[in-house]
Order: structure tokens, then C-alpha cells, then sequence
């Protein structure tokens, strides 16, 4: 089965396709704005890679979400409740970690099928 990879670089792939499994790399929003903004980038990198792999939210399998803050879960379930629209909800966890650099304030993985 061959392997696909999107967005290629020397340390790594925005997108991995193998079979009908995309998987893509934590994807995160402009350094320094607001979890609300940094929230609807990400969702928005997360659809424009979906597509090039011939996918789309709908066949979101898995989502890991990691915070820098849980005290922003409210303000980014908010954007995330719009975007999921309440169907083809995936399977999905929630954590708080320390991120790339401070001015990350999500960062979000996910799993898809095609």
C-alpha cells in the first residue's frame, strides 16, 4: 500500500495518507491571538488538508486537542461546536499541555478517514 505524504519538509508532513487512514500533524493558528482566532485557523488548515487528501470533516475519525490553558476549553469548544455542527461528531480528546512556543494556544491533531 502506498504511502502519500502533503506539505513535505525535512522534519516533517502536514498530511500522511496511507490506504484510506489521512493522518495530519498538529496543526496550530498564528502565534499571539486569541484561542477564539487561533481556534478557527486551525480549523480552517484542518479543512484546506482534508481536501487535498480527498477528505473532509465529515470522515474525522479522531481529534486530540491539546490547550496551553484549560481555562480556555469554554472558548474553544465554542468555535469547535460551530464548526462539527453537532453531526459526524468524531471521537475526541482534551488536554492541557505546555506547547511549541507560549503564544500557541491550541494545537489540534487529527485522524481521518478518505
Amino acid at each position: 500500500m502506498a504511502i502519500e505524504r502533503i506539505e513535505s519538509g525535512p522534519r516533517m508532513s502536514q498530511a500522511v495518507v496511507h490506504g484510506d487512514t489521512v493522518y495530519l500533524a498538529g496543526q496550530v493558528g498564528a502565534p499571539g491571538e486569541s484561542v477564539t482566532v487561533q481556534t478557527q485557523q486551525v480549523l480552517a488548515q484542518i479543512e484546506k488538508l482534508l481536501a487535498a487528501t480527498g477528505s473532509d470533516k465529515s470522515k474525522i475519525l479522531t481529534a486530540t486537542i491539546w490547550m496551553a490553558d484549560m481555562a480556555d476549553f469554554a472558548e474553544m469548544n465554542a468555535v469547535w461546536d460551530k464548526w462539527i455542527d453537532g453531526k459526524d461528531a468524531p471521537a475526541r480528546a482534551t488536554g492541557e499541555a505546555k506547547l511549541a512556543t507560549p503564544d500557541y494556544k491550541v494545537e489540534i491533531i487529527i485522524v481521518a478517514a478518505r
